[in-house]
């Protein structure tokens, strides 16, 4: 790695306002170690449906700007619900604008799973297969499960909860140092 911070650009797939998934990602942002750059995607909701008969320059400005986002990342950190058993469809969509890209192929990418024990495993299985097809270099040992209660998630739409910060800050921590163990571009 060739940077002094590693960037990395979290991606929510809720559109929800008072979303834990949201929730997890800005306590990431405020758990961050010294050293680690974190920015908070906010494109989910302004992107129009994909249709392959856009997927082409000039990009729609909000496709342009999430793919230059990826592009400068040096990895991703998704969390996202699962809705009717699967990505919710507005996460799907940002995937689907993904596929035509280069931006996410081979770019270090991992998740968090905020969704009670026993649910949320649709999402998994649905994030793991796109991720795979897009060729992202999943980290699987940062690809956790940390079950987060919606009473967890202070005013301010961070979590209080000091077990859950320690686990996103260990996942930040893992994802850094994959980073840099990576051979240098």
């Amino acid at each position: 790695m060739t940077s002094e911070a590693t960037r990395i650009l979290l991606i929510s797939g809720s559109t929800r306002l008072g979303s834990t998934n949201t929730a997890a990602l800005r306590t990431a942002q405020e758990v961050a170690a010294p050293g680690v750059s974190t920015v908070l995607d906010q494109s989910l909701s302004v992107l129009p449906a994909f249709n392959p008969d856009d997927d082409h320059d000039p990009l729609p400005a909000p496709v342009a700007a999430l793919r230059k986002a990826i592009a400068a990342a040096d990895a991703l950190l998704i969390c996202t619900p699962e809705y009717a058993g699967t990505l919710p469809g507005s996460f799907k969509n940002l995937l689907d604008w993904l596929v035509g890209g280069t931006e996410i192929a081979a770019k270090p990418t991992a998740w968090i799973n905020v969704a009670a024990p026993g649910r949320g495993g649709g999402a998994h299985d649905t994030l793991a297969t796109v991720l795979g097809y897009v060729t992202a270099d999943v980290i699987t040992g940062a690809c956790r499960r940390l079950p987060l209660a919606r009473q967890a998630v202070g005013p301010d739409g961070e979590v209080t909860d000091l077990a859950f910060r320690e686990g996103v800050a260990g996942i930040l921590a893992e994802i850094t140092a994959y980073v840099a163990s990576r051979p240098a571009e």
